[in-house]
């Protein structure tokens, strides 16, 4: 008799035992799938972005992109072959829900610039948020630059 309920207790013993480990993985499974990679966690995506953006009455706008670890941004932006057109924006970004992508609110009055965020490189996007496709596409990219 005691032989059975020392098999009882063991079996029960190693039934909940069991139980707790499958929960703990079930835990750690829907964490893991959660933090999906994207751009926002999976890349070094702060630092300095340059480039020439096309303009339509000038030679093209010099862009510097400077994004920080904290979310905060300076944009300046150079139109080229213009007199004292130079124009500087500071202040915080914000994240698309899937992390992809960082929108730029440099005025209240104008829509936002945005860029998908890839490997040392910015692609901005147009005013719907999508991505700038055609023979111009390669000339809206910022790319980053060491600034050590």
């Amino acid at each position: 008799m005691k032989k059975i309920l020392l098999v009882i207790g063991i079996f029960s013993l190693m039934v909940g035992v069991s139980a707790c480990k499958q929960k703990e993985k079930t835990q750690d499974t829907i964490e893991i799938t959660s933090m999906a990679d994207n751009s926002r966690n999976s890349l070094e995506w702060y630092g300095t972005y340059t480039g020439v953006i096309p303009c339509a009455d000038c030679e093209g706008i010099k862009t510097q992109v400077i994004l920080t670890d904290s979310n905060t941004y300076t944009i300046r932006r150079e139109y080229l072959g213009k007199k004292e057109a130079v124009y500087t924006y500071s202040g915080t970004f914000t994240w698309s829900e899937d992390g992809g992508s960082i929108s730029l609110k440099e005025d209240e009055r104008e829509a936002a610039t945005r860029f998908k965020v890839g490997e040392n490189v910015l692609f901005q996007l147009d005013g719907e948020g999508k991505e700038i496709t055609g023979d111009l596409a390669n000339n809206y990219i910022l790319v980053k630059v060491n600034t050590d």
